[in-house]
């Protein structure tokens, strides 16, 4: 990683990424590209105030769908936001758990603005489990060797963002997605509730206790692990032909890292990727090597596409 993180923090308005919103975005840019660049025509276009138009632009560049905005040039789609959220696309309506998982992926990966509690919670927090008091600490300080101005409320409200992500705040799973306010990521499970502390014994004030999901996760298939370990790779590896499997599994930012896998778990997926990549990536195994090896390039896209030629980890 670079010494300098440009962390993201603020621009969601303090709003998790609602079901709608990534597909309302790829709708809305496909027939005006103008869209985000008027904020009123938005509310009218988007059906949303004015606050939520900010939030849904923020989540849409966050989960890769959107391009960043460059000086001088309207938003666009990505590649990877059209065909996999496009009108033919791959799974418009977010009705694929795979879906959901690799958005999880953009959403913690991102090497040139990383999401703060994103890239430090999944990446740099070691303990078993987490409760708010001790992060909020952790990110604040975290984020002030990079912005001596940021102020805990910023970071609190950020925090809350990240949590309200992954643990509903009312409904259940598989409630009517256009009538639940969760984020749809609520359904990957990815942080659980495991009980409570005491805050303050006068008071008898109480927090959660958090903790990261680390049992099986057959959803993450091995065409979608495949997709992820090429994309950490050219990311934060391109030059390098080969890779060990700590890196793999402990790197930061690595499919290991962001999907919360156990090492056997990420064993098992790389000793089937010559197969599942036709020899494109290869894992090698002896006493004193556990290495992974690249061979060639491939494109992105066809890979993203293979998630999903296939019907394993449907949900």
């Amino acid at each position: 990683m670079p010494m300098e993180r440009n962390y993201r923090i603020s621009g969601h308005e303090t709003f998790p990424c609602r079901y709608t919103w990534l597909p309302k975005a790829v709708r809305g840019l496909s027939k005006n590209p103008q869209l985000f660049l008027d904020e009123d025509q938005a509310m009218v276009d988007l059906g949303v105030g004015k606050n939520m138009v900010r939030a849904i632009r923020y989540w849409a560049q966050a989960a890769g769908v959107v391009e960043p905005l460059i000086k001088g040039k309207t938003h666009h789609l990505s590649l990877f936001g059209e065909i996999l959220l496009g009108e033919d696309g791959l799974d418009p309506f977010l009705e694929d758990i795979r879906t959901l998982w690799l958005i999880h992926w953009n959403l913690s990966t991102d090497i040139e603005n990383p999401l703060l509690a994103w890239d430090y919670l999944l990446n740099q927090w070691h303990e078993p489990e987490f409760v708010p008091g001790a992060v909020l600490k952790a990110l604040h300080k975290e984020a002030n060797r990079y912005n001596d101005n940021l102020s805990l409320v910023t970071v609190k409200q950020h925090f809350d963002t990240f949590l309200h992500t992954y643990i509903p705040t009312r409904g259940r799973k598989r409630e009517v997605q256009e009538d639940n306010l969760d984020c749809p990521l609520v359904e990957l499970e990815l942080i659980v509730e495991v009980g409570e502390r005491e805050l303050d014994r006068l008071s008898g004030q109480r927090e959660p206790i958090y903790a990261f999901r680390k049992d099986e996760k057959p959803d993450v298939s091995l065409a979608l692990f495949a997709y992820s370990l090429y994309d950490f790779w050219q990311k934060r590896h391109k030059t390098e032909a080969t890779l060990p499997l700590r890196e793999v599994t402990y790197g930061h930012g690595s499919p290991g890292q962001v999907f919360k896998l156990s090492e056997d778990e990420v064993r098992t997926r790389v000793e089937a990727l010559r197969q599942q990549t036709e020899g494109f990536i290869t894992y090698t195994e002896s006493a004193s090597l556990q290495q992974l090896q690249r061979h060639g390039e491939r494109n992105s896209i066809e890979l993203l596409k293979e998630i999903y030629s296939g019907e394993e980890g449907h949900g």
